[in-house]
């Protein structure tokens, strides 16, 4: 009786102290591994809880969600120059391959520092000596070349180590100095060709302007002579005609006179005298009196 009421006892005993160790709860997106005595169990734990498990398993947790490296490196072109990228990895720890990471290398952090990071410095290196010249990194065919092959490179390295690349993008170019400067040099040539080119379109606008505006006033004078011209014609026309009749009518020429000699009548110093009586028209003499008195 006394042996039963001990084991019952060593049962609590153990139930109090190990109680929570024969759960385990793994955390959304993760998985875990056991390690019994340093020996790593082969299956990992996936996501939610776990009951019963030994309690003297140690437990280390994976981060199987996904995840992006940022990384600068230094790439050489065929020209001997250093350009520098500025790169993000887009990858997931393969959960089921857990075991495998443990073993081989340790944590999630240990498995990125010692595959991830030097496989891609070592691939951007070996890509950029197949590019000729650094300034051809910013044309958009030698990004998506350099972006697809890093990418595949890195899955074939990879995956069989438990990590699964997702994408490889370039954030940022960072050219040398030197050529830096040469392409602000060249940009501001093309800049000042762009703005001398705008000035000679205004230059260009505005002669055309002026020669418009001319050859609008040229038509208004040619229009304006024209007009003139035709009133002209028609006058002389008109005094052709005038003449043309009273050279046949003697009266005619009578009626002017006597149309002319009532307009100087008006002329309160203008006098009139006829030869004689047989003239048919009197002879206009102005003042002719008083310059007769003055002589005498």
């Amino acid at each position: 009786m006394n042996s039963r009421f001990a084991a019952i006892g060593i049962v609590l005993m153990l139930i109090f102290f190990f109680g929570q160790r024969f759960l385990k709860t793994v955390p959304p997106g993760f998985v875990s591994v056991a390690v019994f005595f340093g020996e790593v169990m082969p299956q990992p734990y996936p996501e939610g809880l776990h009951f019963p498990v030994n309690p003297l398993y140690t437990w280390v947790d994976y981060d199987t969600r996904e995840k992006t490296l940022k990384e600068q490196a230094q790439v050489p072109t065929q020209d001997q120059l250093q350009t520098k990228l500025d790169l993000s990895v887009q990858y997931q720890i393969n959960g089921a391959m857990a075991p495998k990471i443990l073993q081989e290398v340790g944590s999630q952090a240990q498995a990125v520092a010692v595959y991830l990071t030097p496989k891609l410095r070592s691939l951007v290196r070996e890509q950029g000596k197949m590019i000729p010249n650094a300034e051809d990194f910013f044309l958009e065919k030698t990004q998506q070349q350099l972006e697809t092959n890093l990418e595949a490179a890195l899955q074939a390295y990879l995956e069989p180590k438990g990590i699964i690349v997702k994408a490889v993008l370039i954030r940022d170019i960072n050219l040398p100095a030197v050529l830096t400067k040469a392409i602000e040099q060249k940009k501001e040539r093309e800049q000042a060709v762009e703005r001398q080119k705008a000035e000679l379109e205004r230059f260009r606008t505005e002669q055309l302007q002026q020669v418009a505006a001319a050859q609008a006033k040229r038509k208004a004078a040619e229009e304006e002579s024209q007009q003139i011209r035709i009133i002209a014609e028609a006058r002389a026309f008109e005094i052709r005609e005038i003449n043309s009749a009273a050279s046949k009518n003697s009266a005619y020429i009578q009626i002017r006179a006597l149309e002319t000699l009532e307009a100087i009548a008006k002329d309160p110093a203008a006098k009139l005298y006829f030869i004689n009586s047989d003239s048919p028209q009197p002879l206009p003499l102005m003042n002719l009196g008083d310059a007769f008195q003055t002589q005498r």
